[in-house]
């Protein structure tokens, strides 16, 4: 055993020398009374105003004008290759004029990158962090499809948007394959010159359906 090792154990042994060695973790109560959210004001414009931050484009939207919003932000980026998850809603579609791509099978990865986008809906949305959770749950799909295509739609409702990460987690399943998105992929040089898409899709647009 390396030295450092046996110090650390030492260490972890002389910390537990007063516990009883028939006590559990769930014997012990853990205060916890610490502050779970740091935002203020309204929950859903902070969330917009940290997405937009991201260089993300948020548009906010009544249920009945999603559809043909989404038509548009497709339209606008000459989307006619669409990936759309399983379990997607159909309604929210219904103005979309281009071909889809169902992942069901799942699609290899040269026909993701041969896509001009996906369309997801969303687990949450964080507003302090102006972060995306995706949980693979139904309309979201697996983690590659929010990847590889250089175009990622989002659809996040306000109802589904947390003031802050702790108040998000507490909703989450752990179980569950986790992606935070905060932005467009984007990476920078040593001489802090930005680059877009370099790990995940170059464009971010999200759809916030209001009620």
């Amino acid at each position: 055993m390396s030295e450092a090792k046996a110090a650390i154990l030492g260490r972890i042994r002389s910390a537990l020398r007063d516990v009883p060695g028939d006590e559990r973790p769930e014997d012990v109560e853990v205060t916890r009374a610490y502050v779970d959210s740091h935002a203020t004001g309204g929950v859903v414009d902070l969330f917009v105003e940290r997405v937009e931050d991201y260089r993300a484009t948020v548009a906010r939207v009544g249920e009945s004008d999603a559809p043909a919003e989404i038509a548009r932000i497709l339209a606008e980026h000459g989307v006619e290759n669409l990936v759309v998850p399983p379990g997607f809603p159909e309604e929210l579609l219904a103005a979309y004029q281009g071909s889809r791509l169902a992942d069901d099978p799942p699609l290899t990865p040269a026909e993701l990158d041969a896509s001009d986008g996906v369309i997801t809906l969303a687990a949450l949305g964080i507003a302090l962090t102006g972060t995306i959770v995706l949980d693979a749950g139904p309309g979201q799909g697996r983690r590659a499809l929010s990847l590889v295509p250089d175009l990622h739609l989002c659809v996040v409702r306000a109802s589904q948007v947390a003031a802050d990460v702790p108040l998000a987690l507490r909703t989450l399943v752990p179980e569950r394959p986790t992606t935070f998105i905060s932005g467009p992929s984007a990476t920078s040089d040593i001489e802090l010159d930005r680059v877009e898409g370099v790990h995940g899709p170059r464009t971010l647009a999200v759809v916030l359906i209001s009620g």
